[in-house]
């Protein structure tokens, strides 16, 4: 299954530089390996702003949360999800 995800990421200001460091990293070891295992096809940064849009490509909708609350940064985000279905017009693969 295909979900559209916006991710918005809210760091306290005052967090502990190391700390930070150190989520960051986590997050982007994380997130690449979901990327390599093909379960995270595609993500863009949204010019701007510290967010993000995603496309996931996962099993089901237990799956995805799994993965979304697996994430690093999962406690610092606003997330909306939208589940994606095939376009009646589009012209086949």
């Amino acid at each position: 299954m295909l979900y559209h995800i916006r991710m918005d990421v809210n760091l306290p200001p005052d967090m502990d530089p190391e700390e930070r460091a150190d989520l960051l990293a986590r997050e982007k070891a994380y997130s690449q390996k979901l990327q390599r295992e093909g379960k995270w096809p595609h993500i863009w940064r949204i010019a701007g702003e510290y967010a993000n849009f995603s496309v996931l490509d996962v099993a089901d909708h237990d799956e995805l949360h799994a993965l979304l609350s697996g994430l690093p940064l999962f406690p610092y985000m606003d997330i909306e999800v939208s589940p994606l279905a095939v376009h009646p017009s589009k012209i086949a693969d």
